[in-house]
């Protein structure tokens, strides 16, 4: 089942990706300022799959992505897959899985893993 895993830029600014059962990262969000509006957005693209529409593209060194549009506004886009078959394996799982993906909050940074060698990491 896939997972959404809200987590903070080196900016400041908060995202959200949508992680495969596997781990490997589906689609990546849009910035937002404040953490509770990437878990309202997540919510509404929840709502919003059936009317979701995948604008397949093709870079510049051969890689297929797609940019997720809902309401006639770009809300995500895809990492890059070697092959067409791949990128619609992607858009497959979103559409199977994302509706009961549960959140995950990385935002907090280094509060996430316990300590193990008893000592602050030094920056």
């Amino acid at each position: 089942m896939a997972t959404f895993v809200i987590s903070k830029r080196l900016s400041g600014v908060y995202k959200y990706e949508l992680t495969s059962r596997k781990g490997k990262t589906i689609f990546t969000s849009n910035n937002f300022e404040l953490r509770f509006e990437c878990e309202e957005h997540i919510e509404y693209l929840k709502k919003g799959l059936d009317r979701m529409i995948f604008m397949r593209f093709k870079s510049g060194n051969g890689k297929f992505f797609f940019r997720m549009v809902l309401d006639e506004k770009e809300v995500a886009v895809s990492r890059r897959y070697t092959t067409q078959l791949l990128l619609q394996k992607g858009i497959d799982e979103i559409m199977r899985s994302a509706a009961e993906a549960e959140v995950l909050d990385f935002s907090s940074g280094s509060d996430i893993f316990p300590d193990i060698f008893g000592e602050e990491a030094e920056s």
